[in-house]
């Protein structure tokens, strides 16, 4: 989902040496990957409101505005620094929009959750449920994630974002790590936690404890 570390490290070294198409075109290399963050966060009702792209403009322009700062003392990786600015705008955004949301809310319909599940995550869905099942037709892999819809919806947050993270992202375990301020090891436990509850609730009668993808 994200770009290579080799590519964004290559613009990274052109903008700090001033090349002057080298921010825009860094930049836009994580339009994409952010948007799909952003949508992925927002609340159905208020994306109704507010554009995901909206918010990357906003994130880009901050980034923008900042890059002299980050280049100087980079902290942690571009990806994490971008999608750091990424979730203070998503909070912004609801917290500016709640009081509107509720109301439209009450005169509209129920809140909804985000379609949390994508093609990505149909493998994980179908080795939690089944390690022989292959998702084949499209028939099964909508009816995974329908299911995995449903069971993410049940874990806490805590849970579902670092399965968000690592399936939906593909943030590697010490990307996770650095983005939450765990040590590895402890990222590492969370996840495994978090996908021993998700086998809990896809299939209530399973020894939670086994089936888990390497």
């Amino acid at each position: 989902m994200w770009p290579t570390t080799d590519d964004t490290q290559r613009l990274l070294d052109d903008a700090r040496s001033g090349e002057p198409s080298a921010v825009d075109r860094l930049l836009g290399e994580f339009r994409e990957p952010l948007r799909q963050v952003i949508h992925l966060r927002l609340d159905p009702v208020l994306a109704r409101r507010v554009d995901a792209s909206d918010i990357v403009q906003d994130v880009l322009i901050e980034a923008n505005q900042r890059l002299t700062e980050y280049l100087k003392n980079p902290a942690m990786p571009f990806h994490l620094w971008l999608r750091h600015l990424a979730q203070d705008r998503i909070i912004d955004t609801h917290r500016r929009h709640r009081q509107a949301q509720r109301r439209s809310i009450d005169k509209e319909q129920p809140i909804q959750r985000p379609a949390w599940a994508d093609q990505s995550s149909v493998q994980l869905v179908a080795q939690l449920v089944d390690a022989e099942q292959t998702p084949a037709s499209a028939a099964i892999h909508q009816e995974l994630q329908r299911r995995l819809n449903d069971a993410l919806a049940q874990l806490d947050e805590g849970d579902r974002e670092v399965i968000l993270m690592r399936h939906h992202e593909q943030l590697s375990n010490q990307d996770v790590a650095a983005a939450l301020g765990l040590t590895e090891a402890a990222a590492s436990m969370r996840y495994l936690r978090a996908l021993r509850k998700l086998r809990a609730v896809l299939v209530p009668d399973s020894d939670s404890s086994g089936g888990r993808p390497a």
